[in-house]
């Protein structure tokens, strides 16, 4: 079944900086030094050593179901005011603000899909993870396959995954590892994090979103594959359809980084009207 929505232009890639955005494209993004990087390296050396086959069939388990708690979409957005992203080389203040920076930007942008606004906005909700006990190892950052070899474009994934025992198991540990040739990333079991959560909570509860809307949630923080073309070798027909979609989110969930930050009670009336037309009321966490 084809979708209704076509595809992004290739005019909008993402090496064109969304309206808004001042700074030049190198200062994103920069594991290799700034004030940040020792926090940052931290994170990822966790998260590569414990991210693991076992470990993420274990969290699908344990948060498939939304049981965690009841809330609202506004409700979850304002416990990220708690939130710090310590992964995040690029920015040092709450995860709400950049919430509503990328859903402005993509406003702006493409004014006649408000569902795409409504993306921006709910795309890192799942970091309510970490508010709910998790470390931030399992809740952010860049995602990668598990069950297979680590590609190079892994963030830090040279010197970060000598203590992660699926390296040294010998089911895991080629290119293809446990999965077949152009399986589907829908079949691939990724690390685990606020991706793959707000996914399962956008379908556990229904949002009446189209489908491009839960892959770009899915995957957007998906960087090997949709920034450096890692990982193709499993992807299906209909991935390669979906990567327009993910790299359109990509370039305004990276480059409305700013640290002006948005005037959220100006704001808050026009998402709360989005939310009551695609995921209203209390939802299942």
């Amino acid at each position: 079944m084809s979708s209704p929505f076509p595809p992004p232009q290739e005019s909008n890639c993402p090496t064109e900086l969304p309206h808004g955005t001042a700074e030049p494209q190198h200062q994103y993004r920069n594991y290799t030094e700034g004030k940040l990087l020792e926090r940052v390296y931290h994170t990822y050396r966790l998260m590569h050593t414990h991210q693991t086959v076992d470990f993420v069939r274990k969290k699908c388990a344990q948060y498939g179901p939304c049981s965690q708690r009841r809330m609202t979409v506004m409700e979850a957005l304002e416990l990220l005011d708690e939130l710090v992203d310590e992964s995040d080389p690029d920015v040092d203040f709450p995860n709400s603000f950049h919430a509503y920076q990328t859903a402005e930007g993509i406003r702006r942008a493409h004014p006649d899909k408000d569902w795409f606004h409504l993306v921006g906005l709910l795309h890192d909700l799942g970091k309510v993870l970490a508010l709910f006990g998790e470390p931030q190892w399992a809740v952010v950052g860049d995602t990668f396959p598990v069950g297979c070899k680590v590609q190079k474009s892994v963030v830090f994934g040279d010197s970060t995954f000598h203590d992660n025992p699926d390296t040294k198991d010998p089911r895991y540990s080629t290119e293809y590892g446990m999965y077949q040739p152009r399986c589907g990333l829908e079949n691939v079991l990724m690390s685990w994090g606020h991706d793959e959560y707000m996914y399962r909570v956008m379908k556990f509860n229904n949002f009446a979103l189209p489908k491009e809307a839960f892959y770009m949630v899915r995957f957007h923080s998906f960087y090997p594959w949709h920034a450096h073309g890692d990982y193709e070798h499993l992807c299906s027909e209909e991935d390669l359809r979906m990567l327009p979609w993910v790299r359109e989110l990509n370039k305004f969930d990276l480059y409305t980084k700013q640290e002006e930050l948005p005037d959220v009670q100006q704001l808050r009336g026009y998402y709360q009207s989005l939310i009551d037309k695609y995921c209203p009321g209390e939802l299942c966490w």
